[in-house]
């Protein structure tokens, strides 16, 4: 499969973009980080579709899970109507171990890991046009080593200041079992909100080896006040 080798292509090959004659205004940054807290809420009350694909190349094992997703008030996430087919061990040390990550890490989620100037570094390395849009494109560094930080690289929307892309690799390791976790994380401007469209990530498992995982978020449906905050946040 291919799948790792693009993956990290896609983190590791340096993007290729316009060099900037100078570096530009810190009010792009600022611009993003006011888009980013106007629209915190934006998704509470939102459910989406996720299509999960993951696999153990050495042990070639698969699986995938098909789930509803609901984000709840504060930001927490449910799973509901799961359902998996495929090789019990994918589900327990890929999917399992992803599902109750993610809602360990909203229970816990704080200002000290959200990607500002706060937590990390910003270098600006161009701007460039991706999938029909301006985008600015950032090098991030978190200034402490912490869990759920990542280095790697953050895409900024030139209109709405929005993410469309994160991608990188986690600074340390979310569990004994995960020695290194590489991932790229896109986004779609939908109604002036970001909803997460999808995710690569493969990491190092201990005993087993490689793990791969891609998220597919289809069917977004986004609560239509927190649309109309959203909207009128971005204009």
């Amino acid at each position: 499969m291919k799948f790792r080798v693009l993956l990290w292509s896609a983190i590791l090959t340096l993007s290729v973009v316009a060099e900037p004659s100078a570096d530009p205004s810190d009010a792009i940054v600022d611009h993003y980080c006011i888009a980013s807290t106007a629209q915190e809420k934006s998704l509470e009350g939102a459910s989406m579709e996720v299509e999960m694909d993951a696999s153990l190349p050495k042990l070639k094992k698969h699986g995938r899970l098909h789930a509803l997703r609901r984000i709840l008030p504060l930001g927490l996430i449910k799973y509901e109507m799961a359902r998996f087919e495929g090789d019990n061990i994918v589900n327990k040390e890929i999917i399992a171990r992803y599902l109750n990550a993610e809602v360990e890490a909203q229970k816990q989620q704080s200002p000290t890991v959200a990607v500002t100037p706060r937590n990390y570094k910003f270098k600006y390395k161009g701007l460039r046009r991706s999938e029909g849009r301006d985008v600015h494109i950032y090098e991030v560094t978190p200034r402490q080593k912490r869990d759920d930080l990542y280095k790697g690289e953050l895409w900024i929307d030139a209109v709405t200041y929005l993410k469309v892309q994160e991608s990188g690799y986690l600074v340390k390791n979310p569990s004994i079992f995960l020695k290194k976790v590489a991932f790229i994380r896109k986004y779609e401007i939908r109604d002036g909100i970001a909803v997460p469209l999808r995710v690569l990530s493969v990491a190092d498992v201990r005993f087993v080896g490689k793990a791969e995982l891609t998220i597919d978020f289809i069917n977004v449906s986004i609560d239509p006040s927190k649309r109309v905050v959203a909207e009128n946040a971005g204009q």
